[in-house]
């Protein structure tokens, strides 16, 4: 008897998806929709400038095949703050890449602080993510997307990575702000051009009214030591740019510019 070819070798994939509705309401606005489904989960806690809408990913961590998407839609004159319960870990993949959609609406007169805690790239990683924030045209948000590679406290290099990262933000449908990523291997041996031996880097983000007005403000938050920053400004658009050597000297500088660009503390989960 001949025996059977033993089937091809498959592993479980995550697969998430987290839809919150906000509308009109005390203090920011209230929830009108809460959807949630896979390794996906969303919370909502009140907070002094407006809801804080917490994600998160149950998986524990991204690898290739898996597929996590979020979504806030605020109504007009909506204000909250989006952002996840911990760090999203991407780890090393054989399979292809890892998929992460981020999708926000932003009504009129409404504002969303985006604020989620920081990517850590495994060795072997591959992660594409795309996000998008569609805003009215007088609405405004803060967006934050902060990226580490390894672990300098646990003794990780990371030498093999993949990441394609687009993020844009959209007014009344127009482009403001669109900026697609690539970073590879070569990268992170690469000179002053790109990262010049950072192992964390971080963009910060405000679209508003009058937003370019507070690049004096931002300069004078970029004091953490071990951190190069540099922030600028023009047409109703702020941004930041940053490097470190960790991400910890990172966090807290990002921290000091959240302080000073948005009204009351920092999310509940980013306090330690």
């Amino acid at each position: 008897m001949t025996a059977c070819p033993a089937p091809p070798l498959t592993h479980e994939r995550s697969n998430g998806a987290a839809h919150v509705t906000l509308l009109p309401g005390p203090n920011g606005g209230r929830l009108d929709r809460l959807h949630q489904k896979g390794s996906a989960k969303a919370f909502l806690h009140p907070a002094e400038s407006g809801p804080e809408i917490v994600l998160l990913n149950t998986s524990g961590g991204l690898t290739g095949g898996d597929r996590l998407s979020c979504r806030i839609d605020l109504a007009p004159g909506c204000r909250a703050t989006g952002t996840t319960q911990t760090a999203e870990r991407a780890y090393r993949s054989t399979t292809g890449a890892a998929s992460v959609t981020v999708h926000h609406t932003v009504g009129t007169g409404g504002h969303l602080d985006w604020l989620p805690q920081e990517t850590i790239l495994f060795e072997g990683s591959h992660l594409v993510r795309d996000t998008t924030i569609d805003l009215a045209a007088d609405a405004a948000c803060l967006m934050l997307e902060s990226v580490v590679l390894g672990r300098a406290a646990m003794g990780e290099t990371v030498t093999r990575v993949t990441l394609r990262d687009t993020r844009r933000i959209t007014r009344a449908g127009r482009p403001v702000l669109v900026e697609p990523l690539h970073l590879s291997t070569d990268a992170l041996t690469a000179g002053p051009a790109i990262l010049n031996g950072a192992r964390a880097f971080a963009t910060l983000a405000l679209v508003a009214q009058g937003a370019e007005d507070a690049v004096t403000r931002a300069r004078a938050e970029l004091t953490e030591p071990g951190v190069t920053g540099g922030a600028s400004g023009f047409d109703g658009k702020l941004v930041i740019r940053l490097m470190a050597a960790d991400g910890w000297p990172l966090r807290r500088q990002i921290m000091r510019l959240v302080r000073a660009l948005r009204p009351g503390p920092l999310p509940r989960v980013w306090q330690f």
